[in-house]
């Protein structure tokens, strides 16, 4: 079972979130929160597996409150849901510690489908808004600093490539005729050559050198 935690200041937007997934057999929403500091106390009660971020919210935004989830390590992992008018918000989001981000408007199936996607430690990324979005606003910063051994095999940078579009393991498994554990072990060691902390940082470093 997954528990979901719900962060959205508007009433009305929870409420249709809830419903949304209280359909699912396999999803269970443990908790509300209608501001980023309340969202940390009711993940610290409840401590859910994917909390569900609106970006702007009262008191504490979405990103502050995605980064102090991060910081805090406790496994819980958060999916944004944005608008485009906020791209370079969702953009500090991500570099804050978001597994991905889904435009408010996307159907109800890929946003049950995305928090299956986060709750099993991949990311996903609104396939309309990921290229301009990262790739605006990977510009404006330095290029992430790699880590000791920055050398990639040319599957590696296939599979970094596949990242950028924000697929699944499952999906760049399918595209690269490969199994979901060759596909996890690549990922790994990419990780680890590039200094990364997540596949998140791995898809901005793939726009940021022209990779994706």
């Amino acid at each position: 079972m997954i528990s979901v935690v719900i962060a959205d200041d508007q009433p009305l937007v929870r409420s249709g979130l809830r419903m949304i997934l209280s359909g699912e057999p396999d999803i269970d929403v443990v908790g509300e929160a209608d501001n980023g500091r309340l969202v940390l106390d009711v993940v610290a009660q409840t401590r859910p597996d994917v909390v569900v971020m609106d970006v702007r919210m009262p008191e504490m935004d979405g990103i502050a409150a995605t980064r102090a989830l991060t910081q805090a390590g406790g496994g819980t992992r958060v999916l944004v849901l944005t608008t485009f008018d906020v791209d370079d918000v969702v953009y500090e989001a991500l570099c804050a510690g978001a597994s991905g981000f889904l435009l408010k408007d996307a159907p109800e199936e890929r946003l049950i489908s995305a928090i299956r996607i986060v709750a099993e430690g991949s990311s996903v990324f609104a396939p309309a808004a990921t290229k301009r979005l990262i790739r605006e606003f990977a510009g404006r910063r330095p290029a992430t600093a790699p880590g000791p051994d920055a050398s990639l095999t040319q599957r590696e940078l296939e599979v970094v490539k596949e990242l950028a579009k924000g697929l699944s393991n499952t999906e760049i498994a399918r595209n690269l005729y490969v199994t979901e554990n060759t596909v996890k072990t690549h990922i790994a060691r990419i990780l680890l050559k590039l200094g990364l902390r997540d596949r998140v940082q791995a898809v901005v470093w793939a726009y940021q050198h022209d990779v994706a």
